[in-house]
């Protein structure tokens, strides 16, 4: 199965080893060495400051989402979310299970956030953004140096939700001014769902250090206090903390992260030109080099995924909703080379040289 699929993806050789393996007892030195560096590695490469931290979710990216919203927002704040599909919508929904005051600035699906979207809330006593910078559900990607600057104008607590842009697109969060980046292990970290990360800038620090949470397996004090000796307060998804080990020792090796987003970048754009003269468009004007979302013009976006799956032998995601029948998105993260592009267009043109495309 050649998996297109913007998360769970492709993991490389030594990952996959890794999970083959006994998982080892981690309440050990050894252990804590890995872990205090893979902190290490999270902060370089988000580009944090000196003073930020790292914790590691035994969750998927929603229970980092989630976690951020408990731990450093409170009912004081009055809180912006850009809301762009399904992934805003769940800060939304965040926000009111946790009585945030929040207020949300809605964009039609795949559309780019602009200057004009963002001008009424300037200067009107906001304390917080949030906001998913790649949209993965129809794969817009956000201007962040518009938002960046946005925030900085107005002073504003800044959360990134870069779950599926992290390591794909440039993300510096010391010179943007955000203040907290989540990301997961199954986007372009390239391991198995069931570890998500938080790192944490002074100011995010600072609000955690004031918040009372009331909830154990999500408080930050005590994941960051355990942090400290490179351990966990529960028992951690340990297999997985291994390969993100091994997939950051990886980046590193192979140039950092600009040889990382390069990589993925050459896939991306290796796809869209093989794509151009299918009976698809792209849905979105800014897409992220993550996912390229495709809008149907003649058949069911949805029949196109199921035909792929049972027929081809790959994997592209389908959406849910109203887009279901009208996007598909197809990822260029994990271990995706241009040959596997080519498997996936060749499969493609097979389909509509059968009409199977409209």
């Amino acid at each position: 199965m050649l998996n297109f699929t913007i998360g769970p993806v492709m993991s490389g050789q030594e990952v996959l080893e890794i999970g083959s393996r006994q998982v080892p007892y981690f309440r050990t030195p050894e252990f804590s060495e890995i872990m205090l560096e893979n902190e290490k590695l999270m902060k370089r490469f988000a580009c944090a400051d000196e003073a930020a931290r790292t914790v590691f979710i035994t969750g998927s990216g929603t229970a980092s989402m989630e976690a951020v919203v408990m731990n450093v927002l409170t009912d004081q704040d009055k809180v912006l979310v850009v809301n762009g599909g399904s992934f805003g919508e769940r800060f939304v929904q965040l926000c009111a299970l946790h009585a945030i005051p929040h207020t949300e600035i809605k964009l039609p699906f795949g559309q780019p956030l602009t200057a004009e979207h963002l001008v009424p809330f300037d200067g009107k006593g906001y304390t917080a953004l949030l906001i998913n910078i790649h949209e993965t559900s129809t794969g817009v990607y956000y201007d962040k140096q518009l938002v960046g600057e946005f925030v900085k104008r107005n002073g504003l607590f800044w959360v990134v939700d870069a779950i599926s842009s992290f390591l794909a697109d440039d993300f510096d969060m010391k010179a943007l001014g955000a203040d907290v980046m989540i990301t997961g292990s199954q986007k372009a970290l390239a391991c198995p769902p069931g570890i998500s990360a938080i790192v944490l800038g002074p100011r995010a620090l600072e609000r955690v250090g004031e918040t009372t949470v009331k909830c154990m397996y999500l408080d930050l004090k005590s994941a960051l206090s355990n942090g400290e000796r490179g351990q966990t307060p529960f028992t951690p998804a340990v297999g997985i903390l291994l390969q993100i080990h091994e997939r950051l020792l990886q980046i590193e090796k192979n140039g950092g992260v600009a040889a990382e987003v390069a990589r993925t970048a050459a896939l991306a754009a290796d796809f869209r030109q093989r794509a151009a003269n299918l009976p698809i468009r792209m849905f979105s004007p800014s897409p992220s080099n993550a996912m390229t979302s495709y809008e149907v013009l003649r058949a069911s976006a949805f029949d196109i995924f199921t035909t792929l799956k049972d027929h081809y032998g790959i994997w592209i995601c389908p959406n849910g909703g109203e887009l279901r029948d009208k996007v598909f998105r197809v990822g260029h993260i994990g271990s995706l080379t241009v040959d596997d592009n080519a498997a996936l267009i060749t499969a493609l043109e097979d389909m509509n040289h059968k009409g199977l495309m409209g």
